[in-house]
């Protein structure tokens, strides 16, 4: 018999004796016990087991009854320490390091699903015998048990999946005295480690963190996304303009661990002799004003990396057929050479064009399709997750608010019913181009409906003029002008530098100077005008 119970009971002195005393006169053992108590209120948890004087436990129960104080007597399912053990298992099993712990003598207390997938084995094998039973190089967590502390050891592990690098940091486990009574060992993944400073130290990177919407439509590209990065076959990325097919491709390569470069290229900003040469290369004096040493191409250059080739569509079927050759023949040759040469990018496409339709109308090859259409990503456009629309507007906001060292402001109802009620062409970059001039526009803390502008309504936007009816008797050019210099002069009072006024208002840097000479404005630490509109 083994039973689960919850005794409650009017606080006094001696309830855990009369308690033990019952279950022994009835030959039953105590598992667990835990007494909480509140003011006047004991709540003793019990689970024991033992044959007792009999199947049915009516009999101690009654005795337990009779005890002085007795409030509750219930039967559980679980006990509060199994909740808590629970509770903790998930925190665990959800970290992405490994995580393994063992007592004073070196036998396993706890092991984590990351460290269980990378050392081969089932918590039930490991748990309660020693860590030895791991076959490891080396145990440094052993040598906590004497006190000290490791951090940051690099450790190789040759796992029955593969080899394994990892980071070691180990610390002894103390009781309230200070007594080492266990230790605890945490493994991070080397190659998380460098995706991570690839990250940071390449901000033009991405991850599939940086992907943001919780639609399920999204959340399933992402998902599949994740699923093919580590292969090596070519993705072929689908979505309208605007919706991220770039940044998804980066997040492939991201996630891939290729020790490579991302390298990407438009094929419809290129003319076609241009194209050809830029990613297949060329040879000295292959053709005129050809460098005289020749040049490498991007598949050469991308070496163990990714060539990511949007608007793949809008290539010749002369690119075509030398593009379906080098993803064949795993090779390249430069043009004006004769000589293969081995490459080893993977090749990721994106386009916003039908190719079916293309291969149809023979203007795509179709041997070609069906190469670079291994894994297709169908990117949804923003018409289709409109939930997501709050999400990716404090996404922008935080960006460029945390660049200008500004407060973020916040959007009205109002101006988030005129977000969700349009069918954003643009999609995801359209609606950043909407948030970037709201942030510009609104003159507080709060964005409201007359700050949200749409392309097709820039030219309803309201002049801050004292005086409207002198400027419309002005020509359409000044009354331009006068516009554009409001404008520069209102980011430039929101940026900090020239540069970031620039790249909030859409300009380079040398554009947005020449623009300031125009109008003669300074950027002081209070912004002045000398003169009057040109």
């Amino acid at each position: 018999m083994n039973l689960k119970i919850r005794l409650s009971y009017t606080d006094r002195i001696g309830i855990v004796a009369d308690i033990s005393k019952k279950l022994a006169d009835n030959a039953l053992n105590i598992i667990f016990m835990e007494v909480v108590r509140k003011d006047n209120h004991a709540v003793v948890y019990l689970e024991i087991e033992g044959p007792g004087r009999a199947d049915n436990p009516d009999t101690f129960i009654r005795q337990l009854q009779e005890t002085d104080g007795i409030r509750e007597i219930d039967f559980i399912d679980t006990l509060p320490q199994e909740e808590r053990e629970d509770r903790f298992r998930v925190v665990l099993d959800n970290i992405s390091d490994g995580v393994i712990s063992i007592d004073r003598d070196g036998k396993v207390t706890t092991i984590n699903r990351v460290a269980c997938r990378v050392y081969g084995c089932r918590p039930g094998d490991i748990i309660g015998r020693s860590i030895r039973r791991i076959d490891l190089p080396q145990y440094p967590i052993l040598d906590c048990l004497d006190g000290h502390s490791l951090k940051n050891v690099k450790q190789n592990l040759i796992a029955p999946h593969g080899r394994y690098q990892y980071l070691s940091t180990c610390r002894p486990i103390r009781d309230t005295s200070g007594m080492i009574v266990g230790a605890v060992e945490f493994a991070k993944d080397m190659q998380e480690i460098k995706q991570m400073a690839r990250s940071y130290s390449d901000p033009s990177l991405a991850t599939f963190s940086d992907i943001i919407g919780k639609n399920p439509t999204i959340k399933a590209a992402i998902a599949f996304a994740q699923k093919i990065s580590s292969t090596d076959s070519p993705v072929a990325i689908r979505g309208s303009s605007g919706t991220g097919k770039e940044l998804f491709a980066k997040a492939v390569h991201m996630a891939s661990n290729r020790p490579g470069r991302f390298i990407p290229i438009n094929c419809a900003a290129l003319p076609d002799p241009l194209l050809e040469s830029e990613l297949f290369g060329y040879e000295s004096g292959a053709f005129t004003g050809s460098r005289k040493e020749g040049k490498a191409g991007l598949f050469e250059i991308a070496h163990d990396g990714t060539v990511f080739l949007d608007e793949i569509a809008d290539m010749s079927l002369a690119s075509q057929a030398k593009l379906l050759r080098l993803i064949q023949e795993g090779a390249v040759r430069r043009l004006g050479g004769n000589r293969e040469i081995p490459i080893n990018a993977r090749i990721i496409t994106a386009t916003n064009k039908n190719l079916e339709q293309r291969v149809e109308e023979e203007s795509f090859r179709k041997d070609l399709y069906y190469r670079i259409s291994v894994l297709p990503i169908h990117i949804p456009p923003l018409s289709q997750r409109a939930d997501d629309i709050p999400l990716l507007v404090d996404h922008f906001l935080f960006r460029l608010t945390h660049t200008l060292d500004e407060k973020m402001p916040a959007l009205t109802p109002q101006a988030y019913d005129k977000l969700n009620r349009h069918h954003w062409p643009g999609n995801i970059r359209e609606l950043k181009n909407v948030v970037e001039r709201a942030a510009i526009f609104c003159d507080g803390p709060v964005i409201d409906v007359d700050s949200i502008f749409f392309s097709h309504e820039m030219q309803n936007i309201p002049l801050p003029v004292q005086d409207d009816s002198r400027l419309n008797r002005h020509p359409l050019k000044e009354q331009v002008a006068e516009l554009e210099k409001k404008i520069i002069i209102s980011t430039l009072k929101k940026a900090t530098t020239i540069r970031q006024s620039a790249k909030l208002l859409g300009l380079s840097h040398p554009a947005l100077i020449n623009k300031m000479k125009k109008y003669r404005i300074k950027k002081t630490t209070q912004i002045t005008v000398q003169g009057g509109t040109p």
